[in-house]
Order: structure tokens, then C-alpha cells, then sequence
């Protein structure tokens, strides 16, 4: 956006005759910092892109930039990120201090906001500093007269701190819990309302949970079993900046952050970027008993590898082949390229897991993680909770019934299927399951299978709850939101 036409100077008055000279007009200055958070942002908006794959590529195109420092990159993710995560607090102190509603303020004008609200009340930025830095960047990409606006209600947030707002803005617990938590913990109402479902208890592991999902979460790294090992990778990033893994063997974690790319292990395959809830899952599903032969394996939704590249690897210390299959061609060539290399015999197809190219009963162990609303992955795709809808459940419903119906097809008697999603949503866990076992459904019939408890595969991991299924939980275990039932086909 460029910003207003300059105005032609007048000529200065001569030395003597009492005139004023007029102001020069000043050019904005461009912050590389907030005009990289500001472009992030609008292409969120703009596009319904994800923050987590637009940054990367703009921080490496910025970092060519010498003056561009480590520094810069760090507040410019902290920007980004923060503004989203606690847009809808934002929101609601933006709307108290217009006098039009949120919905008529352009959407630039309000990321220029949003990024000024956060820089006041979410950072230890100078008030100063956050305001002038904020007006410049309107100054560049809204023009003047909009700066002006910028300017005027940015110094109205700058009034109170954030405990301050949140007292003006939110009503009390008592009158409204729901709405309460939904502002101050910038979640929509009706997604706390389903973690609070999920979740039970009262108060205080729902504001937990909430507030975890607005931690920064920690990079975590597997290393794939035969092909790295912890110890590689405890080495390669610095006892400084690593720990292990809480819970998974496999797992290294970046306390201090990093680029896991540097690492030459990921480079090469043999460890990737991978959370630990999705490393459990993966692992409770090897370590599940089968009766009889072990030989066949399923990944039904393997995109875009990353449990896929886990299995392969725990599969081929067995000599089990492993097929993953995948529905987008696109997400299909990420299947590959994490599985290149891999030691044991896989195959990786483009298929739909609805419409199955494999008979029935083919496979021994078969992992179906089913496309889902992602609620459980807000700490890494923070946007995802402004963009989803509780209609948009209902869309997912009938997807997942079927995938589970047709793992269920397609594992053998004695066999194994895990359900895995990462969304702790009833409607997407239990629900679906509990649907698919007694036939629920116009047209459908009871399927011969059962549940067996999944806790015990999961040694050591504590709080999974009364079984048999298993929700992992970003305040009590540090990782995402997955859920995991395990099934037995009878006959």
C-alpha cells in the first residue's frame, strides 16, 4: 500500500518579511520488523494462509538483510503470533475504545491495531515506543489521515495495562463464566465451551488449559527409530538448548528454541520435527498386542508424514511393510519425502481412505489420525480458533464415520485400528467411535470390534484419564490435544 500524495512545498518566505516556513513533510520510515509481522498478518486475513507456513520463508528472506539480526526475527515471531493468539481480547478493548463497531473498522487498520494492542499490553515494549512504532507503520502501509486514527486509539489502550482492560471488558465469572473466559483467554465462546466439555472439572483446568493454549510451545524432534538416535540429537543442538523428552524415548525437545533445519539429522530424514502427542499415538498403536501374524501396516491418512515416518521406522525393526496412503496428491509427495530412506518396505499411494485400493482384511495394524477442526493444535495454529465454526464439525462428521468404518474393514480379525484426532471435541472423538461400534447412522450396522484401554501403551504418562480411550492434554502433558482409541476387530 502506498502511502498519500505529498503535498508541493511552498516557496520559503524571504529572510526578514515575518513569514513561517512550512513544515517539511517527513516520508515514513519503514520498520522491517513490524512490516514483516503486518504482511504475516494480512495474509491470514486476506488468504486464510497460516502463520506458521508464512513467516518461515519471509524470516529467510528478511535474515539476507545484514541489519536484520536474530533479535528482529524473535520480535517479529513474537508479534505475529502473540497478536493472534490474543486477538480476541484485542477485540474486545479495540471495540471500547471506537466509536464504531469492530466490523466497520477496516481489516488493515485493525492488524495495525492489533499489532499496537499487543505491543502495549502483551510486551515489555516502552508505551512510547509502541505507539510511535505502531503510527509509523500505519504512516507506511495506511497513510497519514488513518495514522491519525491509529494514533488516537492506541493512546486510549495505552491508558490501563492488560489486568486493567481486562477488568473494563470482561464481565465477572459469576454473571457469565463462559464469556468471561472466552475474553480473557482470547478463545471464541463456543470453542470453551466444547474444552470445557471435554475436559470437565471446574474452573481452574479449564483456565489452565486455556492459558496453555497461549503459550508458545516448545519444538520438539523425533529421532527415528534405526535411523538416529536421542543422543545425536541431544548433541547436535547443545546440552543448553535441549531436554529430553517428557514421556516419548524418541523425543528431544528445543527449549531454546533453534532452526531444526540446521540439524543434519533432519536434513537428512533420519530425525524430523514432530510433537510428542503425535509420537505417542504412533507408539501405542506398535506396541498394542495383535494376534497372529505382524506383517502389514496402514497409515489410512498419512499426510503430511509425520506419524507415517514414525511407524516405517518402528515397522521395519520388525520387517512389517508399511503402506501409507494419502487422499491429496500434494500431501502424498510429503508422505515421501519423509519416508525416504526408510530401512523397511513401504509403499506410499495416493488414495482416498473412503473409497479403499486394498481389500478388506488386508492389514494387522492399521492408523487412521482422520481430518478434524485442529482444536487441539491451537498453541501452534492460533488463527485456527477465529477460522473455525461449530457447523464446520458437521462437515467433518461424516468423513470420519467413514474412515473409521473402513480401517475397520480393512484390519484383519485380531487385528489393531487407532483412531487418532487432534481435537479433544467430543464430536470428533468419542462420539464418532461410540457411532461407528453400534452402527448409529442411516444405512449402517454394528461393527465386530472393541475397545481396549490405550493407557497402558502409554507407560508413564500420567492424568489419561478412566479409559479405555486416551486424551492427551496441552496443560497436563505438554503436548497437543490428541486423542486416541484403540479397537480390536472380533470378526
Amino acid at each position: 500500500m502506498s502511502e498519500q500524495p505529498r503535498q508541493p512545498r511552498r516557496k520559503p518566505a524571504p529572510a526578514g518579511a515575518g513569514g513561517k516556513q512550512a513544515k517539511p513533510h517527513r516520508r515514513p520510515q519503514k520498520d522491517p520488523v513490524r512490516m514483516l509481522a503486518f504482511e504475516v498478518l494480512r495474509a491470514v486475513d486476506e488468504r486464510d494462509a497460516y502463520a506458521n507456513l508464512v513467516l518461515p520463508p519471509l524470516l529467510k528472506k528478511a535474515r539476507q538483510d545484514e541489519k536484520f539480526e536474530a533479535r528482529d526475527a524473535a520480535l517479529a515471531t513474537e508479534l505475529v503470533y502473540g497478536t493472534l493468539r490474543r486477538q480476541g481480547t484485542y477485540d474486545a478493548v479495540i471495540k471500547a475504545c471506537i466509536d464504531r463497531p469492530l466490523r466497520e473498522v477496516d481489516p488493515p487498520v485493525l492488524d495495525v491495531l492489533s499489532l499496537g494492542a499487543h505491543q502495549l499490553l502483551g510486551t515489555r515494549i516502552p508505551t512510547h515506543a509502541a505507539v510511535s512504532a505502531s503510527v509509523e507503520l500505519a504512516r507506511v502501509v495506511l497513510g497519514d489521515g488513518r495514522a491519525k486514527f491509529v494514533n488516537a486509539v492506541l493512546r486510549k489502550i495505552a491508558a490501563h495495562d492488560l489486568d486493567g482492560w481486562l477488568e473494563r471488558v470482561a464481565p465477572p465469572y459469576e454473571e457469565d463464566a463462559e464469556e468471561h473466559l472466552s475474553v480473557y483467554h482470547s478463545h471464541p465462546r463456543w470453542v470453551v465451551s466444547a474444552l470445557w466439555d471435554s475436559l470437565g472439572g471446574g474452573r481452574a483446568g479449564i483456565e489452565d488449559l486455556l492459558e496453555a493454549d497461549n503459550e508458545r510451545p516448545e519444538v520438539t524432534l523425533v529421532a527415528r527409530p534405526g535411523r538416529s538416535t536421542p543422543e545425536e540429537l541431544l548433541e547436535a543442538v547443545g546440552e543448553e538448548s535441549a531436554l529430553p523428552g517428557r514421556w516419548s524415548p524418541y523425543a528431544v525437545r528445543m527449549a531454546e528454541g533453534g532452526e531444526p533445519g540446521a540439524l543434519a539429522a533432519v536434513r537428512d530424514g533420519r530425525a524430523g520435527v514432530q510433537d510428542e502427542g503425535s509420537q505417542l499415538v504412533a507408539m501405542a498403536l506398535a506396541a498394542a498386542p495383535v494376534e497372529g501374524r505382524d506383517e502389514r501396516w496402514l497409515d489410512g491418512c498419512a499426510g503430511p508424514g509425520g506419524k507415517a515416518a514414525l511407524l516405517a521406522a518402528l515397522a521395519a525393526q520388525r520387517g512389517a511393510f508399511l503402506l501409507a496412503s494419502e487422499k491429496q496428491p500434494h500431501r502424498a509427495r510429503l508422505v515421501e519425502r519423509s519416508l525416504a530412506g526408510n530401512p523397511g518396505p513401504y509403499q506410499v499411494i495416493a488414495a482416498d481412505g473412503t473409497h479403499p485400493a486394498w481389500l478388506p482384511g488386508s492389514f494387522d495394524r492399521v492408523l487412521m489420525d482422520v481430518p478434524c477442526s485442529g482444536l487441539g493444535a491451537l498453541r501452534r495454529r492460533p488463527e485456527a480458533r477465529w477460522r473455525r465454526r461449530p457447523e464446520d464439525l458437521e462437515g467433518f462428521a461424516p468423513l470420519q464415520r467413514g474412515l473409521l468404518r473402513e480401517a475397520l474393514s480393512a484390519v484383519r480379525v485380531g487385528g489393531i485400528v487407532g483412531y487418532a484426532t487432534c481435537s479433544p471435541h467430543l464430536a470428533e472423538t468419542r462420539v464418532v467411535v461410540d457411532d461407528v461400534l453400534k452402527g448409529r447412522g442411516a444405512g449402517h450396522s454394528p461393527v465386530s470390534a472393541e475397545l481396549i484401554d490405550a493407557r497402558p501403551f502409554m507407560q508413564g504418562v500420567p492424568a489419561l484419564g478412566d479409559g479405555p480411550d486416551v486424551q492427551l492434554w496441552p496443560h497436563l502433558h505438554g503436548t497437543d490435544a490428541m486423542y486416541l482409541a484403540l479397537l480390536r476387530r472380533t470378526a
